[in-house]
């Protein structure tokens, strides 16, 4: 496993190689419509199970907390197991799930479920990065990446506007969650067929054992600072994700349709962000091996002053400079995350691809998913309605300083621990 000459190379590009982008890319995308739908219909949800902002706060960061716990343990079973069956799997437990979601009656009925949507989805960036990264050459995979994570704003888009279309207009609430879990089941069932790399059984110096090989992936010290950096980014970014259309709702008085419609229009700068995001991490990393994570230091700090002044000018009705903002802010804050992917993948040894993701995953959610909480906490601790929830989504967008600090580090140590492993190669299965 460890020489280019007496193994059976698992090959780069290709039409397999499209095929399983392609495949991902649309698991990715229902993925981040079944999760993101319910920011959208968080609104009238509340109001018909009668919760108070903490206990909706409660409903983003529980599901988010899920993710976290789950993703390190699931991306260690990814490796050792399958791919592709474990994508395959995944993706029929979160629809399901998602399909009980439209069922709950109060509190609790709507959270069981979402735990399980939340279980489902853990591991499934890990699994999908890793076969992703696997199957492009890497002067392709930063860009491969960005069409992936392309297709998480266009499902967090997709999860808005056609959430908040069905619920206005079909029923309510709850036919979203009815009307998302199907094609989930389908791509499910799909991606046990694509083409996956041989599971890495040999001895290395990343360990054998399930904590041998945690310890390997927390033990580089570029993951570190990909760790912490990535949960800081995410810490703002779930915010916004969680209680934007709530805002729009409470500060335009208008119905969750238009309040998706116009979230899914800024969330499209997202998607643009994420292709931009994957050519100039490409671009720069030619020119420089750091440039994948500088990339992401420069879009945190940059995504900062956008999203605060977003903010502020809806609060007092300077609508459409708001837009402008929140709409640039989305294309910054979604530059950072095709290079880091790769950087992830490259800094670590095969058999612990999607663990080092998974990892990744799990600081991401475990620093990130507290914010939807704490800021309706917060909103309902000064007063609720549009100042209160204005004010406290305020607060999150300030730690990414701390982001842009750790990705700059994280360049420091990133050639090191890519020159430590790139005469390691993947085998086809």
């Amino acid at each position: 496993m460890e020489s280019t000459k007496d193994s059976k190379d698992f090959g780069k590009g290709g039409v397999s190689a499209w095929v399983t982008l392609t495949v991902c890319s649309l698991l990715f995308m229902l993925n981040y419509m079944d999760r993101q739908v319910l920011s959208v219909v968080l609104e009238p949800m509340r109001k018909d199970l009668g919760l108070s902002d903490t206990q909706a706060g409660m409903l983003q960061s529980i599901f988010l907390l899920c993710i976290a716990l789950f993703a390190f343990p699931v991306g260690a079973l990814v490796d050792r197991w399958s791919r592709k069956k474990s994508i395959g799997l995944m993706a029929l437990i979160w629809s399901v799930a998602t399909f009980m979601t439209g069922l709950g009656k109060n509190f609790v009925g709507v959270i069981l479920p979402r735990t399980f949507v939340g279980v489902g989805e853990a591991g499934f960036s890990s699994g999908g990065t890793a076969m992703i990264t696997a199957a492009f050459p890497a002067s392709f995979r930063s860009r491969a990446m960005g069409i992936f994570n392309a297709f998480m704003a266009l499902g967090i888009a997709l999860g808005v506007v056609l959430g908040g279309y069905l619920s206005a207009n079909f029923g309510g609430w709850r036919t979203p969650f009815y009307f998302f879990a199907i094609p989930g089941v389908i791509l499910g069932i799909i991606a046990f067929f694509l083409k996956d790399y041989k599971t890495v059984e040999e001895g290395s110096s990343a360990g054998k054992g399930f904590w041998q090989n945690a310890a390997y992936v927390f033990k580089v010290p570029s993951m570190r600072w990909i760790f912490v950096g990535a949960g800081l980014t995410n810490f703002s970014n779930y915010a916004m994700l969680a209680w934007f259309p709530t805002l729009l709702i409470r500060t335009m008085k208008v119905g969750e349709d238009k309040a998706g419609l116009i979230m899914g229009i800024i969330v499209v700068g997202s998607i643009i962000g994420t292709f931009l995001g994957g050519y100039l991490a490409d671009l720069w990393y030619r020119r420089n091996i750091k440039g994948r994570v500088l990339v992401a230091s420069w879009a945190a700090l940059a995504a900062l002053g956008f999203v605060v002044a977003g903010i502020f000018l809806l609060g007092i009705g300077q609508y459409m400079v708001a837009f402008i903002m929140l709409f640039i802010y989305a294309v910054i804050s979604a530059t950072w995350l095709p290079g880091i992917n790769v950087a992830s993948q490259e800094v670590v040894h095969p058999r612990n691809k999607a663990m080092a993701w998974g990892m990744a995953v799990l600081f991401m959610y475990l620093i990130g998913a507290p914010s939807p909480a704490i800021v309706g906490a917060i909103s309902d601790l000064i007063g609720g309605g549009v100042a209160g929830l204005q004010y406290a989504m305020l607060i999150p967008p300030f730690v990414g300083v701390f982001a842009s600090l750790c990705f700059w580090r994280c360049s420091v140590n990133y050639p090191r621990d890519v020159d430590k492993i790139k005469n390691l190669v993947l085998e086809a299965e």
